[in-house]
């Protein structure tokens, strides 16, 4: 059973910045990609960016500009830097993982941003 490992979440003004990391049980090289979702009340669940273990990137349009993911592999985690941040990015985040026979998530971290 893999389990990913999120921390980093809090309360922050409009403006802010935050950093979230997603540590996995199992080395971060058994991933094809990796990422972070996330889901507000009464919204359904959506990308907000992914890294391959080639290191491409991919975002959701509305965290362009804004958002960082990136991964070291040294320590074997993924983190993703939110700057500029607004209350609509308030939501729960949940780091991804996706490997060879199933995908895995995390339990989630909340970030909230006040106005």
């Amino acid at each position: 059973q893999v389990q990913l490992v999120e921390s980093g979440g809090g309360l922050v003004q409009a403006g802010g910045s935050l950093r979230l990391s997603c540590a996995p049980s199992r080395s971060i090289f058994s991933f094809n990609t990796m990422g972070w979702y996330r889901q507000a009340p009464g919204k359904q669940r959506e990308l907000v960016a992914t890294i391959s273990s080639g290191e491409s990137t991919n975002y959701a349009d509305s965290v362009k500009g804004r958002f960082t993911i990136s991964r070291d592999n040294t320590k074997n985690t993924v983190y993703l830097q939110m700057n500029s941040l607004k209350p609509e990015d308030t939501a729960v985040y949940l780091c991804y993982a996706r490997g060879v026979i199933m995908d895995h998530w995390g339990q989630g971290t909340q970030v909230t941003v006040s106005s």
